[in-house]
């Protein structure tokens, strides 16, 4: 049973939805990949600023969750970066350390837990594959489409489990 008495929930993504990890691509290029050189280098993330603005606009409503697959070893880094630009303060689910599953099973996991108690009044992200997912399990999804699409980092989310 949800509960009508709490905002509903916005909920996002961070990379390439919010933060542009185009600077960081290259350690994702490289065989084999350098993923502690990708996450390191994630606060010098640009941000974008239609995700930017769309979270804003939402805080006025919702409450913002963040939904990554950045490993929890970057939650310092994350929330630091969030400050930064501005964004409202709000719970940070990411991936555990060693979980290698595929970003949309470990993000649609999160969603439906978090829709037994509250409203989902929408999913912001830019992995198609999560989005579709999200859609077909019900959730309003908007899709993050302001980044080129990086083909490494598609792998990386749903091969490699990692990100």
């Amino acid at each position: 049973m949800t509960d009508s008495s709490r905002p509903p929930l916005a909920v996002f993504d961070l990379d390439n939805t919010l933060a542009d990890t185009a600077h960081r691509q290259r350690f994702l290029e490289r065989k084999p990949r350098d993923w502690d050189g990708f996450f390191a280098a994630a606060p010098q993330d640009p941000p974008i600023p239609q995700g930017i603005a769309l979270v804003l606009e939402s805080a006025e409503e919702c409450e913002v969750v963040y939904l990554t697959g950045r490993p929890e070893r970057c939650r310092q880094d994350t929330l630091d970066w969030l400050a930064a630009q501005g964004l409202p303060e709000g719970r940070i689910h990411m991936r555990r350390d060693n979980d290698r599953r595929p970003a949309r099973r470990t993000k649609l996991e999160i969603l439906r837990r978090l829709a037994r108690t509250r409203e989902i009044r929408v999913l912001v992200d830019d992995d198609e594959l999560v989005c579709e997912d999200a859609e077909r399990a019900g959730f309003r999804v908007v899709r993050a489409r302001w980044t080129a699409p990086s083909a490494a980092l598609e792998t990386a989310q749903e091969r490699e489990g990692r990100t």
